[in-house]
């Protein structure tokens, strides 16, 4: 039996709690063992989780952990390249919230540090953990909907209600396309294989941070659209349109948040199938998966290089304004 990966996670914040603190304690091959935070409240909120939770009062303090194979990082954007390398100088493996980095060029100095260092790092880029995408790359390789012409994307969210969230701060890396451009950009990659040639965008900022941007892009074999937004009602989707068929995923970025995980596949004749996951936490997977490649040869399902990838075409957008 493989050994337990002790994580330690910088920062008690809201998500780290909802969302990935419990996913590590049922993670397999996951242990919940220590949590960074100065705040006794915060803290207290973990430790309900996990009772026997080290607290450590600073960031350095659980790096010098002996006791901590892993760090999760769940920082404000700005922060993430700063504490991922020094994780790794400290000996930590790293599963770093996304963005990663605020520019591609950011990702070289990670990828080089842990070729150095021979320690897992990555984005948790949590999508890619979760068997709908896989289903949609399987289909989309089978031919299944034929030649890809068009692929159509939306995520949205109001959080116009909260000034102070760090997606609202330009000073934090704050923005919808930081925040969630990674997810419509990214699972159009992860699925065809393809990079952008071109984009163009219309962009609407409020404080410094865009707010809402509409993306069109030409890949080599298929055209591209996309609007992401922080200041619109809740809305996700993500389409891939062939000659021959269609395949709509309703749920593709937040299944355990959203709604249920539901792939849809209609073909001529007024064939469609319907695949659904409505139990799957993807988290849980994503962290099962981080501790896998640690102990085996398995390659991590989300690497710097394709997350570098996906900062690359949102650098591209941010290049028209």
């Amino acid at each position: 039996m493989l050994n337990t990966i002790r994580w330690g996670i910088l920062g008690a914040s809201k998500f780290a709690l909802e969302q990935m603190a419990p996913a590590i304690h049922l993670a397999s091959g996951a242990k919940l063992a220590a949590l960074a935070t100065s705040s006794n409240s915060k803290a207290l909120a973990f430790q309900a989780l996990q009772p026997d939770l080290r607290i450590h009062d600073s960031y350095e303090a659980l790096l010098a952990d002996p006791e901590i194979d892993a760090v999760y990082v769940p920082l404000p954007n700005h922060m993430h390249i700063e504490w991922t390398l020094k994780a790794l100088d400290a000996g930590k493996h790293v599963l770093c919230e996304k963005p990663l980095a605020m520019n591609a060029s950011d990702f070289d100095q990670v990828i080089q540090r842990r070729n150095s260092t021979g320690l897992l790092a990555a984005e948790a880029y949590m999508i890619l953990h979760h068997p709908q995408w896989h289903k949609a790359k399987e289909l989309y390789e089978a031919g299944r909907i034929g030649k890809l012409l068009y692929v159509d994307g939306i995520f949205t969210y109001d959080n116009s209600a909260d000034p102070d969230n760090i997606r609202n701060k330009p000073d934090t890396g704050g923005g919808s396309l930081p925040d969630i451009g990674v997810y419509t950009f990214g699972s159009a990659r992860f699925v065809t294989g393809e990079e952008p040639i071109s984009v163009d965008a219309q962009i609407k900022r409020e404080n410094g941070v865009d707010v809402f941007a509409h993306v069109t892009a030409d890949f080599p074999s298929f055209r591209y659209n996309s609007v992401t937004s922080m200041r619109m009602f809740p809305r996700q989707y993500m389409a891939f349109h062939g000659d021959k068929g269609v395949m709509k995923l309703n749920c593709p970025f937040n299944p355990s948040v959203f709604g249920q995980a539901e792939l849809t596949l209609e073909r001529a004749g007024m064939v469609t199938e319907t695949l659904r996951w409505p139990e799957t936490n993807h988290y849980v997977l994503q962290v099962e998966s981080f501790c896998r490649s640690i102990h085996t040869e398995e390659e991590y399902l989300c690497t710097l290089e394709f997350s570098r990838g996906t900062q690359e075409m949102i650098d591209m957008v941010l290049a028209t304004e």
